[in-house]
């Protein structure tokens, strides 16, 4: 039942659940004083009047400082009494004025062999739980935080392809005319599994382009192929380290290999916890290996094939907020023993989110290159230039793109592993050869 009466006396008996909230032993005050004044220090709170024995008022002020606790009840906006039912302890909650019929009753009920501390304490956060309905609708509510402190694993669901994601795909285009004719082939196979612990990703690319001229007596036709295999392995340490490797195998005309084969083991440290990389993440990123190379041509260091280390250091910042987001990230790299071959490379994008699903977005990005080992000995034909077939010989090189996006579709995927990137690689391993 609730009293009109001012509180005067208080009691142990509920004093103890906030006392256990704060961690701290504040001593009940004594019968016959007054409980301390509370001053209103945060403008647009509600007031608050709690009855029952053994509320220590200041304790109470500390523990919900998104209210504003009263001495009588003819002030308040909340009124919140206690009060034992047959389905357990029964929190009663009645809005006055702004608040009017706005009312709430929420329940705990003890368990089996729970001591009574333990379940003061759900007493006492269920009080707090309940008297956010209310805060909600004034501007106070803009200062309060809510975190949920546990909750179901993610992976803790049937899923009778465990948490695997398999994608396969192959294109054509074709295009011609009497004196021309083009045609590109493309496939794709992946899988991935992501999970809090675990980033697995592996993928199987291939393509093959024909051009092909007949002018006259001037007949030509232009080929080329490349095909990779790319696998990433990531395993979460803690909410600021990762480790894990990758690897890449790939063959290409246009870079001059006829294969090679790049083990990346890498570890990565987050500045913010990865718990929070939904809003920012500074992600440092370091991988060093082999680079095992075969050459379809000699180069013009005078190479078949060759084994070199290389080393690279990426910094990522990605900050996310209500109307987009940023992203920008450095990364240098070079080889073990070859300080003049190097490569630095900058990306940056932004993303203004215009309404629900589609956002402007622009991406640049800029690299400084001279790690070039692979270029052929024997150059290029004009016709190989012309056509973008070999590799050419480059100090820079650029990209800049703007235009807008749309996304839609299930919201419900409450998985988020940020480590080591978002990519299909994750890692990016340069074979500038």
């Amino acid at each position: 039942m609730i009293s009109s009466r001012p509180q005067k006396r208080l009691r142990l008996s509920i004093a103890a659940v906030l006392l256990i909230l704060a961690g701290i032993g504040a001593a009940p005050v004594a019968a016959g004083q007054n409980a301390p004044p509370v001053p209103e220090a945060r403008p647009n709170r509600p007031l608050v009047f709690i009855d029952g024995p053994g509320f220590d008022a200041k304790t109470l002020a500390e523990e919900l400082p998104f209210v504003r606790l009263v001495d009588a009840s003819g002030e308040a906006q909340v009124l919140v009494a206690t009060e034992e039912g047959p389905d357990g302890l029964r929190i009663v909650f009645r809005g006055r004025g702004e608040f009017e019929k706005n009312e709430n009753t929420l329940i705990c009920r003890s368990e089996a062999g729970e001591l009574a501390e333990a379940f003061r304490r759900r007493v006492a956060q269920t009080i707090k739980l309940g008297l956010l309905r209310y805060v909600s609708k004034t501007p106070a509510a803009g200062r309060v935080h809510v975190r949920l402190l546990d909750t179901v694993k993610p992976t803790a669901v049937i899923d009778p392809w465990n948490f695997w994601v398999f994608s396969a795909g192959v294109d054509a285009f074709l295009n011609g005319e009497q004196s021309y004719r083009s045609e590109m082939w493309m496939g794709n196979v992946s899988a991935g599994r992501v999970t809090p612990q675990w980033k697995m990703r592996f993928g199987l690319t291939g393509n093959y382009q024909v051009n092909a001229y007949s002018l006259e007596d001037f007949n030509y036709r232009s080929t080329s192929n490349g095909k990779s295999f790319n696998g990433l392995v990531v395993r979460s340490l803690d909410e600021h380290w990762s480790a894990g490797a990758q690897i890449q195998i790939q063959s290409s005309t246009f870079n001059n290999t006829r294969w090679s084969v790049f083990p990346r083991p890498a570890v990565e440290f987050d500045l913010f916890p990865y718990s929070e990389s939904t809003k920012k993440q500074l992600r440092f990123l370091y991988s060093i290996g082999p680079t095992f190379v075969r050459y379809r041509e000699e180069t013009i260091y005078d190479q078949l094939r060759e084994t070199l280390f290389s080393e690279s250091l990426t910094a990522s910042l990605e900050l996310k907020q209500p109307w987009g987001s940023i992203s920008t990230a450095l990364e240098g790299s070079h080889y073990l023993g070859h300080a003049d071959k190097y490569r630095v490379e900058l990306n940056a994008g932004l993303s203004v989110r215009l309404f629900e699903g589609m956002n402007f977005n622009i991406q640049g990005s800029g690299s400084r290159i001279h790690d070039q080992l692979g270029l052929p000995k024997g150059g290029a034909t004009y016709e190989e230039v012309v056509l973008q077939r070999k590799q050419l010989a480059t100090s820079f090189q650029y990209y800049f793109s703007v235009g807008f996006s749309y996304s839609f579709g299930s919201i419900r995927s409450n998985v988020i592993n940020p480590r080591f990137g978002t990519g299909n690689g994750g890692m990016s391993i340069h074979m500038s050869m």
